[in-house]
């Protein structure tokens, strides 16, 4: 039978576009079900600041009138206009091992991006590589952390088999032990620290707002010569903050200060895919919710986290700022028993991995985005 792909345009294809992933995992145990209210406002494009700036559209296929596949395709014109590229993403893919509904699927998002003027995508990305991004091509045995993807082995087949080739690999990290070389590491990092005069404070969470608008300031300073990188706007960093506020533990979220000037950061978080495993994506049962209640007593109990970001503005790259920030959230995380990820570094990173890796980190996990020419 053929395959008939159709862009998502009412309520009921989007609820099957958000609820196919249930057919692909199925079988699979290290996946963790996405929690349905938060997808549908990641979707919601009244609510979710990307479209602020950007546009985005969904594709269903379907083979005998069965769902067998789906992909989102995205434009932001804030990162063709940075790079001085031309180029559009894929995103939330998801496929049955068959590559007729891979191709037709890509065709479509190739489609929609041509008309919008692109020659080229990228992927897979989930709006930017401000979200979630990545395929997952090795450690499929572990179970994902907040933010960071999960898919089958035979996805980086598939869409090789498409015509995509490697663009670039980021890298998971994986911290089991407090590390031998941390204390002399410490001592280095805070005499560089203390002859630049930095402070380093704990998030104000009553300030969630402003300190949010703070770590953006430094994250496009810091990150804008990275691969792949496209700058917070004020609404998404403000969204971001409004959707971690609830999991930060501020002794685990940092700001590095020269004066009131904020030179770095870093954010760690407890690990809540821990405890969103236990709900199967829904926080009411019956109307009742049981859902909220088993996934507060999983993520009170949770030992894991990740350290999803972190940045040193340019003109302290070299002060000890990152490595005071890194010890000091370990320090707290050791302390309370945690163990978890630090993730994602580019694969060309060599002082950023090699000094992860001097810390006793084991690479366990690596994600590729892939390109492939649309044309005309």
């Amino acid at each position: 039978m053929s395959v008939q792909v159709s862009q998502v345009d009412s309520a009921a294809d989007r609820n099957a576009f958000i609820k196919f992933q249930w057919q692909i995992y199925r079988n699979d145990p290290a996946w963790v079900p996405p929690l349905i209210l938060e997808r549908k406002g990641f979707l919601n494009r009244e609510k979710h600041p990307f479209y602020g700036h950007g546009d985005a559209a969904l594709f269903l296929a379907r083979r005998d009138g069965k769902i067998v596949g789906r992909i989102m395709a995205s434009d932001d014109p804030n990162y063709n206009a940075l790079h001085e590229t031309n180029v559009g993403c894929f995103g939330l893919f998801e496929s049955i091992d068959d590559h007729d509904v891979a191709e037709a699927l890509f065709q479509a998002a190739s489609g929609w991006l041509r008309e919008k003027g692109r020659n080229e995508v990228l992927g897979p990305i989930d709006y930017s590589t401000n979200y979630v991004c990545g395929l997952l091509i090795d450690g499929f045995q572990y179970p994902p952390t907040l933010l960071t993807s999960h898919n089958p082995p035979y996805y980086g087949p598939l869409i090789e088999g498409c015509g995509f080739s490697k663009a670039k690999d980021w890298y998971a990290w994986w911290f089991s032990e407090y590390p031998e070389p941390a204390a002399r590491l410490r001592k280095i990092a805070e005499a560089r620290a203390r002859k630049e005069k930095v402070t380093i404070r704990s998030i104000d969470l009553k300030q969630i707002a402003a300190e949010g608008q703070r770590i953006r300031d430094v994250y496009n300073q810091a990150w804008e010569k990275n691969w792949g990188f496209v700058p917070f706007t004020e609404a998404e960093a403000e969204h971001m903050a409004h959707e971690l506020k609830p999991l930060i533990v501020p002794d685990a979220t940092l700001i590095a200060e020269v004066g009131d000037r904020p030179i770095g950061f870093v954010i760690g978080v407890p690990d809540v895919n821990v405890a969103l495993r236990k709900i199967n994506g829904r926080l009411t049962t019956f109307g009742l919710p049981i859902g909220l209640l088993k996934l507060l007593y999983h993520l009170k109990k949770a030992r894991t986290g990740r350290l999803i970001a972190l940045g040193v503005v340019k003109d302290y790259r070299r002060a000890g700022i990152a490595e005071m920030l890194v010890l000091r959230l370990m320090d707290k995380a050791f302390s309370l028993g945690f163990t978890g990820e630090l993730s994602m570094t580019l694969e060309d990173n060599v002082m950023v991995n090699r000094f992860i890796e001097a810390m006793g980190a084991k690479r366990y996990k690596t994600y590729r985005i892939y390109r492939r020419p649309i044309h005309s």
